[in-house]
């Protein structure tokens, strides 16, 4: 009973009340207040109520199908029954293919490590562990299977991809071994010529003394130097999510690069040769690691080089970026090597390579810093005719609101840098 018909079941008697009551004391006049008492209290009373609006209930949501369920997730999903998929979702026809629906799982699933699976599961009916299948849509890729009975008969596989996981732990374990061996060549040399010093160190070994010990030296500076560049290489990945933000002027930064490289190898400074554009701007960068990827770039370029060839670095700008190229007249670079150039310890020829003391490590070092400084490494190879690595790095914001904001201006040339060549 709602609040109106309440009032009406209080009100009908009390109205009847008062018209008795009125009758009673005045019977003259009391009967027409009598019959008015009466007709409020029928009013009151059986005056039929307003029919109640009807509330409007909400409109039941349908729950999502399978297939909006299955399509909603990026990893291979197929629903099995009776041994038949009797759905997929886009990533798993992509992966195997539009025919795969209504076709038996087992020849779905094109492999031997999941067939034999399938087959366990779909007569015992117990999933066991997931599986994984290597080779399985690409020979790189690596793949996890996992089954989950639906119930009545009903499974669910899903295939999970770990190419690059797999790819990760192959990387870890190579580079663990890699600089094992490293490390582990230059050592024996020290321990072996130490044994024989301890032998031979009288008089008449001094020659021999002193043989030795230029090698010992050799290889203890190239164990410094893999130590380095490891611990280098440790602090740019450490770094890699926090870009440079300072304002670097790679014009002055190659010319101070050249002239270092020229006196420690004792090489002719004309050898290295810097063209920049007139208007290069600054770079946003971190001055000691733009230093250390010019060292690399530039000192590979003249041990891989021709002998007394030229080193060419040019620098211009080019949009919202500074694009670096280092260009040497060497042998060139077989082009199945160019992607695997920048993988920790690699080396198109490791003989060569270790006898003009590199450690396998310089254009990983590179890859990193560009990385870190937000650009673009490309490497470009022809066998007989040489090798051009370019960067490109962007600008320091600085120097993109100078350049918009104010006059072109041709600048004086920086007496620092007064052999590089003007473009």
């Amino acid at each position: 009973m709602n609040r109106l018909q309440r009032l009406r079941s209080v009100l009908a008697p009390l109205a009847m009340l008062a018209a008795g009551f009125v009758a009673y004391a005045d019977p003259r006049g009391g009967i027409a207040l009598a019959a008015l008492g009466c007709g409020l209290a029928c009013w009151f009373g059986l005056w039929p109520l307003p029919a109640p609006e009807p509330v409007a209930t909400p409109e039941p949501t349908a729950e999502p199908g399978l297939a909006e369920v299955a399509a909603s997730i990026s990893e291979p999903l197929l629903f099995v029954e009776r041994h038949r998929v009797t759905h997929a979702n886009a990533a798993a026809t992509d992966l195997l293919g539009q025919h795969i629906v209504g076709e038996d799982v087992r020849l779905a699933i094109r492999h031997p490590a999941a067939g034999a699976r399938l087959s366990a599961v779909l007569s015992d009916g117990v999933a066991g562990q997931p599986v994984e299948l290597a080779g399985l849509g690409g020979s790189e890729r690596h793949w996890e299977m996992a089954i989950h009975p639906l119930g009545q008969g009903g499974l669910l596989v899903r295939l999970a991809d770990r190419t690059a996981a797999r790819a990760a732990e192959r990387m870890r374990v190579d580079f663990v071994a890699n600089a094992s061996h490293e490390l582990r060549t230059p050592l024996a040399t020290l321990l072996g010529f130490i044994e024989t010093l301890e032998v031979a160190n009288g008089p008449q070994d001094s020659a021999t003394r002193l043989r030795f010990l230029k090698t010992m030296m050799g290889e203890a500076r190239r164990m410094q130097r893999l130590i380095e560049d490891l611990m280098s290489l440790s602090r740019i990945e450490a770094e890699r999510h926090r870009a440079p933000q300072a304002a670097v002027s790679l014009v002055d930064l190659a010319a101070e690069v050249s002239d270092g490289i020229a006196v420690a190898q004792s090489i002719a400074r004309d050898r290295i040769v810097v063209t920049a554009g007139a208007e290069t701007p600054d770079v946003a960068g971190d001055r000691v690691q733009l230093t250390q990827l010019l060292h690399n770039l530039i000192g590979n370029a003249i041990k891989y080089g021709r002998a007394g060839g030229p080193v060419r670095v040019g620098l211009a700008s080019e949009g919202a970026t500074v694009r670096l190229t280092v260009a040497d007249e060497g042998e060139g670079i077989a082009r199945e090597h160019l992607p695997r150039l920048t993988e920790r310890f690699y080396r198109v020829d490791p003989g060569r390579s270790r006898a003009v003391g590199g450690t396998g490590l310089g254009l990983a070092i590179v890859k990193h810093i560009v990385e870190r400084h937000r650009g673009r490494l490309e490497i470009d190879s022809v066998v007989g005719r040489g090798t051009v690595v370019s960067v490109r790095l962007p600008v320091a914001p600085e120097a993109v609101s100078s350049k918009c904001n104010a006059l072109v201006t041709q600048d004086a040339p920086n007496p620092s840098i007064g052999d590089i060549e003007r473009a």
